[in-house]
């Protein structure tokens, strides 16, 4: 539990800060993500149910990921992984996600 609560102050430290690395995030997202999601600005999800990053941000803020990340984010189906993240990396994930939505909106 403390551990959880570290990783989850750190992250969300790193997220306020602007100190992760949109670069880093974007190979985590593929790496970890990309099987199902789209990560990049274009095209269609591997699993079509599985929503693009670049619509994340307009469901709801992308920074509130840090906490699901901290804690393994739980699904409604099996595919999804669900261990937890680092906190480095939940910055560098969220920071390539802020990216992300940012081409998105310039392209609008």
């Amino acid at each position: 539990m403390a551990w959880a609560l570290l990783s989850l102050a750190t992250a969300n430290a790193f997220a306020s800060d602007g100190g992760g690395d949109p670069d880093r995030g974007h190979d985590l997202a593929v790496a970890r993500c990309g099987a199902c999601h789209a990560v990049e600005p274009r095209g269609r999800s591997p699993l079509r149910a599985a929503p693009a990053f670049r619509t994340l941000g307009r469901r709801y803020p992308v920074e509130s990921l840090d906490e699901a990340l901290a804690e393994g984010i739980v699904a409604g189906h099996p595919d999804m992984p669900s261990d937890p993240w680092e906190a480095a990396d939940i910055a560098d994930f969220i920071a390539y996600l802020e990216r992300l939505a940012s081409v998105r909106s310039r392209r609008d």
